[in-house]
């Protein structure tokens, strides 16, 4: 019998490289790569479209009842489709990023996407990123890992990113911190690592050595199911 594929959690803050390391693992393993946070920027730019209040939770998921997310994989990364149209550059610009960050931290919300995000995992053969997969949507993944780096680091990395940049190193690492904030005090799923995680911190290495460690970290875990099968 076919051992059942791994479902892989990889969590972290924001700019602490989960989309490329989760994008790359996924690539290599033949597996899906499923980018949880682009789900809650899809519903944060219809929240926009739709003059919306980020605060109004009742609105808000009527709004996600109404609402079609598709996440499909492509050698650049995952293609984001809301409604059947293509979002993918538009969920990456500073206004729908910073509504995301809002728009995720009600609870009927969180509760709405995690139910999707089980759905699309459930059968293993995943490597799922956002922030709180090993603790709440997957706390029995077969692998755990946590990718952390000092706000500074993250900051640079995210103002790096930017094809246009709209605001200047300084204000983007103050937005992290204030991102990193909201994510780890709120009451409903914070930003923590689950207990059985591997922690990574990734403020002195560059995007291969983290990834050498993540494959090191996959292939043990490989080799556990392949001796529990024997």
């Amino acid at each position: 019998m076919t051992a059942r594929k791994l479902i892989i959690a990889i969590d972290g803050p924001a700019g602490a490289g989960k989309s490329t390391i989760a994008s790359r693992l996924a690539r290599k393993l033949g597996y899906v790569n499923i980018e949880t946070g682009a789900m809650y920027r899809a519903l944060a730019l219809k929240a926009i479209e739709n003059d919306i209040g980020f605060d109004d939770e009742k609105a808000l998921m009527e709004l996600a009842d109404r609402s079609h997310i598709d996440l499909q994989p492509t050698l650049e990364g995952n293609r984001v489709l809301l409604d059947k149209m293509d979002v993918t550059m538009r969920i990456r610009e500073r206004d729908v990023t910073e509504a995301a960050s809002v728009v995720s931290t009600h609870p009927a919300v969180r509760a709405w996407m995690v139910a999707r995000q089980r759905q699309m995992g459930a059968g293993g053969g995943i490597v799922m990123e956002g922030r709180d997969i090993g603790t709440k949507v997957f706390p029995d993944a077969d692998l755990k890992i946590f990718l952390d780096a000092a706000p500074e680091v993250r900051g640079d990395r995210r103002f790096r990113q930017q094809t246009t940049p709209t605001a200047p190193p300084a204000a983007v690492i103050a937005e992290m911190r204030e991102r990193d904030q909201r994510d780890r005090t709120r009451a409903n799923s914070p930003l923590v690592p689950a207990a059985d995680a591997v922690v990574i911190d990734s403020t002195n290495l560059n995007i291969e050595q983290v990834m050498k460690r993540v494959e090191e970290l996959v292939e043990e875990k490989l080799g556990e199911k392949r001796a529990a099968q024997s």
